[in-house]
């Protein structure tokens, strides 16, 4: 399903059956130019090799967005409520974060449909309130404060180094690169623009659009699809395990970017040893994959 398909012929020169030359040839019916039997094999080796390389060659990289290329953290902590008290404000939101990530877990192990992402955000906040850790200032969410902080996860800066290596891939390397990332449409579409990478994408692929989460097999399986490339064609970059758990069951080659803000739950030494690279920022995002 995923493989390009080709057309069958042969490699016919254009000055003489008997010295061939592949340098200036042309493709031709088989039946109507047929070569002698060793020549005919030696092309067709040429043919097998040459697909070969073409099919192992990385085309496109796709990317997780929120903690991989976004820095949420930043942008969430600048929008709680005045009063909260300064030195939890990152535990708080850490904790926030986790909550969202174990709601959709349960959707995604439930066979739930989709939840729209400002939902689960929603849904996720209202859990974390209601822990006795921060009874104490529970008061400050009011609802128009929690529209305030559901807004601002549209509303996110790239980590530095994101940008330059974006633009890397694309214009110095010819990779096609995607946004593949669980949430909506909308979700992604307002990112991109608040974090001025909207022409570093070709493609934002979101849940919604694929119609089932990540890290179902059809959501990576259905990417393929589209883009009509085999697996290992492509590289998911993310800064969740679970993610390129899943992109590495289906075939796909595997970049993990460890963010602090990210897996804060996961051990970091096992993940070193698990995918096809381990990287701390994306500086060195581009020779890595032209590693692979």
């Amino acid at each position: 399903m995923y493989s390009n398909s080709t057309k069958h012929g042969i490699l016919v020169s254009n000055i003489g059956i008997d010295n061939l030359d592949i340098q200036d040839c042309m493709l031709l019916p088989q039946a109507a130019y047929p070569l002698p039997p060793i020549k005919r094999a030696n092309v067709e080796r040429m043919s097998q090799q040459e697909s070969s390389t073409t099919t192992n060659k990385i085309k496109a990289v796709c990317f997780d967005f929120v903690g991989t290329c976004l820095d949420w953290h930043s942008a969430i902590i600048a929008a709680l409520p005045p009063g909260f008290p300064a030195e939890t404000k990152s535990g708080f939101i850490l904790d926030w974060r986790q909550a969202y990530f174990n709601r959709n877990d349960r959707l995604f192990s439930s066979g739930s449909a989709l939840e729209d992402v400002d939902v689960s955000y929603r849904q996720a906040l209202e859990e974390v309130l209601e822990r006795p850790e921060n009874s104490s200032h529970k008061h400050l969410f009011t609802e128009a404060v929690k529209d305030v902080l559901i807004r601002q996860w549209h509303a996110q800066k790239p980590w530095d180094e994101v940008p330059e290596a974006l633009r890397g891939l694309k214009e110095d390397r010819g990779y096609e690169v995607f946004v593949h990332a669980n949430g909506t449409t909308r979700f992604q579409l307002d990112l991109v623009k608040s974090s001025g990478l909207k022409h570093r994408f070709d493609m934002l692929f979101s849940s919604e659009l694929l119609g089932s989460y990540k890290p179902a097999p059809e959501n990576y399986g259905k990417v393929l699809e589209l883009l009509k490339y085999a697996p290992e064609q492509v590289v998911m970059v993310a800064a969740h395990a679970y993610d390129l758990r899943g992109a590495k069951n289906v075939g796909l080659r595997t970049v993990y970017v460890h963010r602090w803000t990210d897996d804060v739950l996961e051990d970091q030494g096992v993940i070193k040893g698990e995918f096809d690279a381990y990287l701390e920022d994306m500086s060195e995002l581009g020779a890595t994959i032209a590693s692979l």
